[in-house]
């Protein structure tokens, strides 16, 4: 499972799996990249990015595929991943088999605009807490 936090709010999504999606406020070039629970850990499976520019260069192992660079980036584990928001650009959207897409103000109605997101995998309490807004 894992807990998508902004500010006070908190989802409960009962995935092991997700994929992350944006678009570069600057380059307007989406971005994409599947992360896996494994513990109490996320795991950044792979990246993809349609072109190159302003932060978004690819892997040196990354591969042209369906439009996409494809490619692993060497990152550790991470206990939690922290993701900046702004007004100014587009949310972000997750996407989870078989639930499908959503964007941030999908999953939490109200959260802060400049509210950062947190995802963790949940904890037996967090997936049953009181500050949940919800579960998929």
């Amino acid at each position: 499972m894992i807990c998508v936090h902004a500010g006070a709010l908190m989802f409960a999504l009962e995935i092991q799996a997700f994929t992350l999606s944006w678009v570069h406020s600057v380059e307007k070039t989406r971005w994409e990249e599947d992360w896996r629970a494994e513990g109490d850990a996320l795991v950044l499976v792979e990246s993809r990015v349609q072109t190159s520019g302003a932060g978004m260069e690819p892997g040196p192992e990354a591969r042209l595929e369906q439009g996409s660079w494809r490619f692993r980036p060497s990152l550790p584990p991470q206990r939690e991943l922290v993701l900046a928001r702004s007004p100014f650009a587009e949310e972000w959207r997750l996407c989870a088999e078989p639930r499908g897409c959503f964007s941030v103000e999908e999953l939490l109605p109200g959260a802060e605009a400049f509210a950062p997101l947190v995802f963790r995998p949940c904890t037996s309490a967090q997936g049953t807490g009181s500050n949940q807004s919800g579960q998929l």
